[in-house]
C-alpha cells in the first residue's frame, strides 16, 4: 500500500502535465524544444504538421479577429537574420522591451496558421513574385526575406542577391534550389507622379497622371506569376491631378479654379488604373495580383515633424482602434478596387485578392521604430509608419501565405 501512493501521485502529476500541455500549446501535436530567443530551430513549425483545425478554411475570416498572447515569440532574431536593415533593427538601436513580440493574431472563428517557410518555397517553385510599392511593401520583403532565412540555414541555401540600385529601391533575389525569383519593385503612386522642384530642392508637391501607370513597376508585369501590391503613405501630400494634359484637380492646394478632392479620390484611381492595366495586358495570362492593405502609422500627440511619438509596448483592442479613420477608409478604397477588378479580370484569366493587414495592424501601435531608428539623417524624430523587425510585420506573411494557398487552389 505505501508504494502505490507514490506511484498514484506520480501518475496524477504525469496527467496533469499532459493536460496543461494539450491545452495550452498552439501546436499540441509537435513538441519544440524549449531553448532560446535566438535558436531558429525552437521557432520553425511545419504548417503540414499543424491539426487539422489550423488549416486555412476557405470560408473563414482570417482578417477578423484579435491578438492573444504567444510566448513563444518571433520565428527569426536580429541575429539569425543577418538583412534586417538597420533603421527596422529595433533591438540593435536599444528597444529594451520584448513583450510585443509575443502576441499572435486570432481570427475571431479558425486559427491562422503559421509562416512555413518550406512549404512557401514548395509553393513558388519555378515562380516569380514581385512587392510592388513604397518603403512600406519594402519592409514586408524583408520580413519575407528573414523568415525564409530560418529555411535558408537549415537547408544551406542563401539567396542570389542578382540586382540593387543605388537607393534600394529596385531590388532582385534568385533562390536556385527553387528556382524562385523576388523582386522588389518601388513606386510611390503605382501611377505616374513627379515632385515639383524649387531650385533643385524637392518641394513635395507633386503632378499625378491619373490615366497612366508607372513604367518602372508595370514593364515588368509579364514575367510575373503574383504581384503583390500596395501603396498609401505617399498620398498625403498636396498633389495636382492630371488627366492627358488636363489639369482635373488637387489635393491640398486650395487654389481657385481648381476642383479639390480628398485623398480617398486619387488613391481610389490609382488603384482602379494600375487594376485596369493589370486586366488589359495580353502577357499577363495567370497573373495573380494580391492587395496588400494600408498599414497605418501610429504618431501620438503630434505629427511625424511635429514631435509625434510611438511608445506603447503592447496591442491595442478592437474597442480601441477607430475603424473610422482615415486609415480604414483607404483599405476599404483598396478592397472595392481589387474586387471590382476581380470581376473584370475573371474573362481574361487575371485573378484577384486581397491581403487585409489593416484590422490587425490598427491595434498595434507597439510594433513601429518609434525613437529606435538610428537614422543619421533625421535625428530626433520618430518612425511609426514602418515596423521593427522582428515584430507584428511578420504576420504580414502568414496572412500573404494564407491568401496564396488559397488563389492557387491549395486551400482546405
Amino acid at each position: 500500500m505505501g508504494k502505490m501512493v507514490p506511484n498514484l501521485f506520480i501518475s496524477l502529476a504525469i496527467i496533469i502535465v499532459l493536460s496543461l500541455f494539450l491545452v495550452y500549446s498552439p501546436n499540441s501535436f509537435k513538441v519544440i524544444p524549449k531553448q532560446g530567443r535566438n535558436s531558429v530551430q525552437s521557432l520553425h513549425v511545419h504548417q503540414e504538421n499543424l491539426p487539422k483545425t489550423h488549416i486555412v478554411v476557405e470560408n473563414c475570416d482570417l482578417f477578423t479577429g484579435h491578438w492573444i498572447p504567444e510566448l513563444r515569440g518571433s520565428f527569426y532574431t536580429n541575429s539569425s537574420c543577418t538583412s534586417i536593415p538597420d533603421s527596422k533593427n529595433c533591438f540593435k538601436n536599444g528597444r529594451k522591451d520584448m513583450d510585443f513580440l509575443n502576441w499572435r493574431w486570432k481570427p475571431e472563428e479558425c486559427d491562422l496558421p503559421r509562416f512555413d517557410a518550406k512549404a512557401f518555397l514548395e509553393m513558388v517553385r519555378g515562380k516569380k513574385i514581385a512587392f510592388i510599392g513604397d518603403s512600406v511593401a519594402r519592409n514586408h520583403i524583408e520580413s519575407l526575406l528573414c523568415l525564409l532565412s530560418t529555411f535558408e540555414m537549415l537547408q544551406e541555401e542563401t539567396p542570389m542577391d542578382m540586382y540593387k540600385d543605388s537607393e534600394d529601391r529596385f531590388r532582385k533575389w534568385y533562390f536556385p534550389r527553387h528556382d524562385f525569383t523576388l523582386m522588389k519593385l518601388w513606386t510611390k503612386f503605382l501611377i505616374e507622379g513627379e515632385e515639383r522642384m524649387i531650385n533643385g530642392t524637392g518641394s513635395s508637391t507633386f503632378d499625378l497622371q491619373l490615366d497612366k501607370v508607372e513604367n518602372s513597376w508595370a514593364e515588368f508585369l509579364p514575367e510575373l506569376d503574383y504581384a503583390i501590391i500596395s501603396d498609401g503613405h505617399w498620398f498625403f501630400r498636396v498633389m495636382y491631378l492630371h488627366q492627358g494634359n488636363n489639369l482635373t484637380g488637387c489635393v491640398y492646394c486650395h487654389e481657385p479654379n481648381v476642383t479639390e478632392h480628398d485623398i480617398s479620390f486619387v488613391v481610389r484611381m490609382a488603384f482602379r488604373t494600375a487594376f485596369d492595366y493589370i486586366n488589359a495586358c495580353k502577357n499577363c495570362t495567370g497573373l495573380v495580383t494580391l492587395v496588400r492593405t494600408f498599414a497605418p502609422a501610429h504618431f501620438e500627440n503630434g505629427f511625424w515633424n511635429t514631435g509625434g511619438y510611438c511608445n506603447r509596448t503592447s496591442p491595442l483592442s478592437e474597442a480601441e482602434t477607430d475603424l473610422g479613420s482615415s486609415d480604414w477608409k483607404m483599405r476599404n478604397i483598396q478592397v472595392e478596387e481589387s474586387e471590382r477588378a476581380r470581376e473584370n479580370g475573371e474573362k481574361e484569366g487575371k485573378k484577384f485578392g486581397v491581403v487585409d493587414v489593416t484590422r490587425a495592424m490598427l491595434m498595434r501601435p507597439d510594433g513601429h521604430p518609434g525613437s529606435h531608428w538610428d537614422n543619421k539623417w533625421m535625428k530626433g524624430y520618430n518612425d511609426c509608419v514602418h515596423w521593427c523587425m522582428p515584430g507584428p510585420v511578420d504576420y504580414w506573411n502568414d496572412f500573404l501565405m494564407a491568401v496564396m494557398r488559397k488563389e492557387s487552389g491549395l486551400a482546405s
